[in-house]
C-alpha cells in the first residue's frame, strides 16, 4: 500500500497466513493496532481490496500499526474456505501473533469481514477486547452478524445491492445500534472512497 507496508507469513490454524502491515509516517507516534478483516474470498475478496486498503489507510493516518491478512486459500495463505467458522480463528490467529501486549486494538470488517470482525470481537479475553469496532457494509444478511458494542461505527451505502440496507437495519434494531447511512452509494463505495475515508477519521479524531 505505501513504502512503510511490511509482509509476512504468520502460522495460523489452516497453514500460513499472509500479512500486511501498513506502518505509520515514521515521525508519528503509533498508537495502537488496527486488524482489519476482507470481504467473501468465494467472491473475490482479499486483503487488497479498495474499502480494506482505505480503511488501512485512515487507520494509518491516525497513528495505528494496520494489519490486513488474506483468509485462507487465498494469496499465498494455506488452507481452504470454511464458510466463515475457521476464517474468524484466522483474525484470532492474526491478533495472536502480531499484537504486542496491551496494545490498543481496532477491530475492523468490510462485509464478509464485518461479521468475522464481530464475532471474533466476542471471543478475545475481557483484558484484550477491541477499544474500537469498525464495520463497513457488514454482511448481516448472509452471515451471523454477533452484536456489538454500543460505540461501534457501522457505515452503510442507501443503495447496497449486496447487503441490502434494510438488513442491517434488522440486526441493528434490536441492540438500539444507529447506522451511519450514506445516501446513494453502493456496497463497493465507488466513487466515494475518500468519503469513507474521512467519516472514519471523523468518528475518532485525534
Amino acid at each position: 500500500m505505501n513504502s512503510r507496508t511490511q509482509k509476512t507469513l504468520i502460522a495460523g490454524p489452516a497453514g500460513a497466513i499472509e500479512c500486511a502491515i501498513d506502518l505509520p509516517a515514521e515521525e508519528q507516534a503509533t498508537t495502537g493496532m488496527a486488524l482489519i478483516c476482507h470481504p467473501n474470498p468465494t467472491q473475490g475478496g482479499t486483503m487488497d481490496n479498495k474499502v480494506v486498503q482505505t480503511v488501512a489507510r485512515a487507520c494509518v493516518q491516525m497513528g495505528l500499526r494496520a494489519l490486513r491478512f488474506n483468509f485462507r486459500g487465498i494469496g499465498k495463505s494455506e488452507g481452504a474456505w470454511d464458510e466463515g467458522r475457521g476464517e474468524i480463528d484466522d483474525a484470532l490467529a492474526v491478533l495472536q501473533a502480531l499484537r504486542q501486549p496491551g496494545e490498543p486494538l481496532l477491530l475492523a470488517g468490510f462485509s464478509f469481514g464485518g461479521y468475522v470482525a464481530s464475532q471474533a470481537a466476542l471471543r478475545l479475553p475481557e483484558d484484550q477486547r477491541a477499544r474500537r469496532l469498525l464495520l463497513v457494509a457488514p454482511a448481516t444478511s448472509r452471515f451471523d452478524t454477533a452484536a456489538v458494542p454500543a460505540n461501534t461505527l457501522v457505515i452503510h451505502g442507501e443503495q447496497d445491492d449486496v447487503v441490502p440496507l434494510s438488513a442491517v437495519l434488522d440486526w441493528a434494531r434490536p441492540q438500539s445500534l444507529p447506522i451511519t447511512v450514506v445516501p446513494g452509494v453502493g456496497h463497493f463505495f465507488h466513487g466515494q472512497l475518500p468519503l469513507l475515508k474521512s467519516m472514519v477519521l471523523g468518528a475518532w479524531p485525534a
